[in-house]
């Protein structure tokens, strides 16, 4: 099929060159020339503007669309004018679902199709493959199905209807899944994010565990501030969490894609000098934790893990400071040097 593209950062440009791969007619455009001219050397037919990618294409058109959530409004104003009736817009990226509601109600006054599209499968998707999460009306997914079922990861197609056959499970087990009505792409994908957090926080909390199973082998100071070891004889493992990471990759239950990436890490540094150890959060899970209060359902483990995220930037800095401060005043506690 044909379809556009905007938006070629490490995403969007893999999924170019995966469309092209599969077949299908591509055209591109980035606000980086040198993003356009990379997918153009991949098959792909590069474009200037957002209106010229909207005239490369013949109606009923696709536009798919993989920007950073807080500029999704501003190019769905620049295509606007130039889409039509049957048209499908996609936003590939990781908005919030509640923008993904009113912006296919004000695209459908216009008889333009909207779908939010939940994409996971990061660097890795052009070989490997990306998870959709469809959220939107049938028809329109029933129209970039092709698109959609060569950037999943693939196998045999499920053989039920169209309009059916994206919303069934022998379609999730391909890599693509129609979730629900308008936002339940990107509500999923916000789960997804969430559960993505918490697996992280506990892998890293986990192998920070070992990193510290040496602490009886270490000459600890006495003094009143510090607690000390109750047995340092049960502390003596130096251990070689690269071996280790990689061990658990191979029949292990904890294994996945996250512990692939983790072993390649302590593989290359198992110190990782090149990290600071200050941890972005992108939104999603602060999203996930504003909906499991909403809907009053506990979610203690994905609230930890972001609010670990808050702390690893030195959000908790000045809270730390009073801790001291307090224990100064009531007791005479004076802080240890780090």
């Amino acid at each position: 099929m044909q379809i556009g593209m905007i938006g070629l950062g490490r995403m969007g440009a893999n999924m170019v060159r995966r469309l092209v791969q599969g077949g299908h007619d591509c055209v591109a455009f980035d606000p980086k020339p040198e993003a356009v001219q990379a997918v153009s050397a991949h098959g792909a037919r590069g474009v200037g503007s957002a209106a010229e990618l909207v005239r490369a294409l013949t109606p009923p058109r696709a536009v798919w669309i993989m920007v950073p959530a807080g500029i999704v409004d501003a190019v769905l104003a620049q295509l606007r004018p130039h889409l039509g009736r049957g048209d499908v817009l996609i936003d590939g990226g990781n908005s919030n679902y509640h923008d993904d509601i009113r912006r296919a109600q004000e695209l459908k006054a216009l008889g333009i199709h909207y779908l939010d599209v939940g994409t996971s499968g990061g660097v890795l998707g052009f070989e490997d493959g990306f998870c959709l999460m469809i959220g939107g009306e049938a028809p329109a997914v029933t129209q970039v199905e092709p698109a959609l079922a060569t950037l999943a990861p693939g196998g045999k197609l499920p053989a039920a209807a169209a309009g059916e056959r994206a919303a069934s499970t022998a379609a999730a087990a391909v890599g693509y899944l129609h979730c629900g009505p308008s936002g339940a792409g990107h509500f999923v994908k916000m789960v997804h994010n969430g559960i993505e957090y918490g697996l992280m926080a506990a892998y890293a909390e986990g192998l920070n565990l070992l990193a510290h199973a040496d602490a009886g082998l270490k000459n600890a100071s006495v003094d009143a501030e510090t607690a000390p070891l109750s047995d340092p004889r049960y502390f003596q493992y130096e251990l070689n969490l690269a071996a280790i990471a990689e061990l658990w990759r191979h029949g292990s239950i904890i294994s996945s894609r996250l512990l692939d990436l983790t072993a390649a890490a302590l593989a290359k540094d198992g110190q990782l000098a090149g990290f600071a150890g200050k941890v972005s959060d992108s939104g999603e899970g602060r999203w996930t934790v504003q909906a499991a209060i909403e809907v009053g359902v506990p979610a203690h483990v994905l609230s930890a893990a972001l609010y670990a995220r808050f702390e690893s930037r030195g959000q908790a800095e000045f809270a730390n400071k009073l801790l001291s401060a307090m224990r100064l005043g009531f007791g005479g506690h004076v802080e240890r040097s780090s």
